[in-house]
């Protein structure tokens, strides 16, 4: 039995660390049966497809890597109104207090979609979307690195810029970022970067633009002010 195994987890723990459930019934339904050379398939498929014919002859061996990789495919698929709540859960499970504006509506799902590829599960897609429920730090190194002086008066422009917008988008962020860039005379790394160490805490995120606009306006402006 997998419980008497040394080392072995129970099974909500795996559910506590934040695979979701079509992820682990994956995985453990590929360790002794295969469907030809399919390694994803949801619960429904596994139903359609399942017989005795497939089974495996070899013991199975249980792979946290290859678990890992089943729950990325699982998570780039999911629904992102079914991953919002579970990330409700885990920021509720950390004492998390989270924003009205995040418990309801489309904002937490556009989150989730976003971000949702860099994950396998709804614990580090919950420490990716912290930045829009608390404060960032970022690495000192890494800032003094990135934010030089002569960087200083271009991240100043932008903050300008995006608190002018007469509307707050995707599109809209994105323009300020041209106008700037264009006016500073830098190369787009050498802004967002920075932008995002002071605004997200960490110098490596999905496009910065499409990140930017769903934080709060007043967020990102203060957070870029502060250097």
């Amino acid at each position: 039995k997998m419980s008497k195994r040394h080392g072995a987890k129970a099974v909500t723990q795996y559910r506590d660390e934040g695979y979701l459930a079509d992820a682990i019934v994956n995985y453990l339904a590929r360790l002794g049966w295969s469907h030809g050379d399919d390694e994803i398939f949801s619960r429904q498929q596994l139903v359609e497809w399942f017989n005795l014919d497939h089974l495996g002859k070899s013991a199975g061996q249980f792979d946290e890597a290859k678990l890992r990789w089943v729950a990325q495919q699982h998570m780039k698929t999911a629904d992102d109104a079914v991953l919002a709540p579970l990330v409700l859960q885990q920021w509720q499970s950390r004492g998390v207090a989270v924003p009205a504006a995040l418990q309801q509506g489309d904002k937490l799902p556009a989150l989730c979609a976003l971000f949702k590829d860099r994950c396998a599960t709804t614990v580090e897609l919950a420490d990716w979307l912290s930045m829009y429920v608390g404060d960032v730090q970022p690495s000192a190194e890494e800032l003094a690195t990135q934010l030089t002086e002569a960087v200083k008066p271009a991240v100043a422009a932008l903050a300008a810029r995006l608190q002018a917008l007469p509307t707050w988008d995707k599109a809209a962020v994105s323009a300020a970022f041209k106008e700037t860039l264009a006016e500073v005379g830098l190369k787009m790394p050498q802004l967002a970067i920075p932008v995002r160490l002071l605004v997200c805490g960490r110098a490596q995120t999905p496009s910065v633009d499409a990140v930017l606009a769903l934080f709060d306006r007043e967020v990102v402006v203060q957070r870029l002010l502060k250097t």
